[in-house]
């Protein structure tokens, strides 16, 4: 019987590692900053066209590659920073698996340029599917330029799978983000399609925050600074009155690495207790150091999972650490707040003693009790025995008085309204001939003013209302662009824009279906709908605008309807074209029949 084990040819190993590295346009990015970061530079320049399907560039003022690095560093596994096995347990660098190069020219055409400071000529190397076409010396600056083109040109199965340009560049800016909010010591610039939307100077981590996501930033951040023998925390966490609805701004960095860590996040949010709104989040940018022997970052092929030794121990100390900082700068309240000041002890008295011992008189005879007890008469106290109706027990809920029946219903947390009830301020229940139905108010709620608003955006003129005083919204650069590459359509819904700047924007009019306060949460949830699917044609696009627009301002569960609104409710359901299904495609309603709920009685 013949082999059937064979190796793999290096093009085949290289696709195969590019599925793991390279996943989209963003994973270039984040591989080619880090490296830039590695190699020390000062400057990092990153030039996008097309969301990175058509270039990638990267621009570096770093140490630069001799000309047998410059080749030795698209071969796999080729590295600096590991010598043996025991480095993998002390690394302090961003890239150190050797497959990151490897990986992106094996789906993509890749040119490099590298000169090293003490040399007067440079390395220029051009890569097509893994294969050198051709390498040269050439006259460039100091550092590296490294330039993907056509990426997955040789997998189109990979490039159907790629989004539309707006998510795919939404991807490339939170790993800009990222990178540019670990190092603050270096300068950033980011051009997209020839446009600028980042040009970060060299700063300190506050101005870098608020550099990144506007100026409102500054007023939100509350300081964040801790250091133990296990670890040191510092950053910052945003103020409770600025928390959002969705987790955008969520930021945490180990050793100078973004990591994701949603038992770390647990351990903030509880740090907050109840100074936040339900359903809301916290907004942080937090930088933990540990030592490197104590964390494996080597558990996740993006390296965005960290595994620490004394996880517990972090749980406990990050907590304290930001409980404690809001309450010292006043966010949090006080146990007490309504000590008088005047009371406390100067530091200067702490190692004082007492200059003398107070005299106190006592008076023997005083009885505090003594007026009281003149005269006193104790009253007797009878018990009188009450009848019982057993027979009451079983008088039908029809005989009872309306004002016992609401009590009976209250106590179980149903509101009835002739045929119909609310459950748990979750679901309306409604009799029918042939039984019974059980309808979520939330989710019916969403399909009726989804119908509402797609007509209204496709079919009827859009209806707007002017507001008193305009609306001004702060939002990120990058959300700021989302923004004005939908403002037409938002205009069409009944928005008016006063004007959009590089931070904010003002609106003064809005569709006559939302209410002022609804504006801003609206927007937020409009924004992460659009990022996770921006379709291409303009009705689908006004049909996520009308999904996102139903969920933000559908009834939530836990709001008490009354008998009006949920008749109301009930009687818009099923005028609608599609009363069966929510907008995301979730049964609004689930009908039992007379059958279905004789067989649960019938089973046993």
């Amino acid at each position: 019987m013949s082999d059937i084990i064979q190796l793999l040819p290096d093009h085949v190993a290289n696709q195969i590692a590019a599925g793991e590295v390279v996943q989209r346009p963003a994973s270039v990015v984040k591989e080619l900053l880090e490296n830039a970061i590695d190699a020390g530079a000062t400057s990092i320049k990153l030039l996008i066209r097309d969301a990175g399907k058509t270039l990638i560039q990267v621009i570096d003022d770093g140490k630069g590659m001799s000309p047998t690095d410059a080749r030795l560093s698209f071969e796999r596994h080729a590295t600096s920073k590991i010598k043996d096995a025991q480095d993998l347990f002390n690394i302090n660098t961003k890239g150190f698996r050797g497959e990151a190069l490897a990986s992106i020219a094996a789906v993509a055409h890749v040119e490099l340029k590298t000169k090293q400071e003490n040399e007067q000529l440079g390395t220029h190397i051009k890569i097509e599917g893994s294969k050198i076409t051709d390498q040269d010396v050439i006259s460039t600056s100091k550092g590296s330029s490294v330039s993907v083109k056509n990426l997955f040109f040789n997998i189109p199965a990979r490039r159907n799978f790629l989004k539309s340009d707006t998510i795919e560049t939404r991807h490339i800016i939170d790993e800009f983000q990222r990178v540019a909010l670990t190092h603050p010591e270096i300068a950033f610039l980011l051009h997209h399609n020839g446009n600028e939307v980042y040009n970060l100077k060299e700063s300190n981590l506050r101005k870098r925050i608020v550099a990144v996501f506007g100026t409102k930033m500054n007023e939100k951040l509350v300081p964040i600074d801790e250091k133990t023998d296990l670890i040191a925390i510092e950053g910052f966490v945003a103020k409770p009155e600025f928390s959002k609805r969705k987790r955008g701004e969520q930021f945490f960095f180990v050793n100078d690495r973004f990591i994701k860590s949603s038992y770390l996040n647990h351990a903030v949010v509880n740090a907050f207790d109840d100074l936040l709104e339900k359903g809301s989040h916290p907004s942080y940018f937090l930088y933990l150091k540990v030592p490197t022997s104590s964390i494996d970052i080597n558990i996740h092929p993006t390296k965005t999972e960290i595994k620490f030794e004394n996880e517990k121990d972090i749980y406990a100390i990050l907590r304290a650490t930001v409980k404690h900082s809001l309450g010292q700068y006043n966010v949090a309240p006080l146990l007490d707040f309504n000590r008088d000041s005047t009371l406390d002890t100067p530091y200067k008295f702490n190692s004082k003693s007492a200059t003398s011992t107070p005299k106190i008189a006592v008076d023997p005879n005083f009885n505090p009790f003594k007026a009281e007890l003149e005269g006193y008469q104790p009253k007797e106290v009878s018990f009188q025995k009450q009848s019982q109706n057993w027979e009451s027990i079983y008088t039908p809920v029809e005989t009872l008085e309306s004002t016992n029946q609401e009590q009976l219903f209250n106590q179980e947390e149903t509101t009835e309204i002739g045929k119909t009830f609310q459950i748990q301020k979750k679901y309306l229940l409604s009799s029918i001939k042939s039984g019974m139905v059980l309808i979520n108010q939330n989710l019916a709620h969403q399909r009726v003013l989804y119908e509402d608003f797609l007509e209204s955006i496709t079919v009827n003129e859009a209806m707007s209302q002017q507001l008193l005083f305009p609306v001004h919204i702060s939002f990120s650069k990058s959300d700021i662009e989302m923004i004005e590459s939908m403002k037409v359509d938002l205009e069409n819904t009944g928005f008016m824009f006063d004007s959009i700047s590089d931070e904010a924007v003002v609106i003064k009019g809005i569709p006559t279906s939302i209410t002022e306060s609804k504006i801003a949460l609206l927007l937020e949830q409009l924004l992460e709908d659009m990022k996770i699917e921006v379709p291409e044609s303009s009705f689908s696009h006004f049909d996520v605008m009308a999904k996102s627009f139903a969920k933000s301002l559908a009834i939530k569960t836990g709001t008490k309807l009354s008998n009006k609104e949920q008749e109301n409710l009930v009687n818009n359901l099923f005028s609608c074209k599609e009363p069966s299904a929510a907008p995301s495609g979730k049964a609004t309603f689930k009908t039992l029949t007379i059958k279905e709920i004789d067989a649960i009685f019938n089973s046993h």
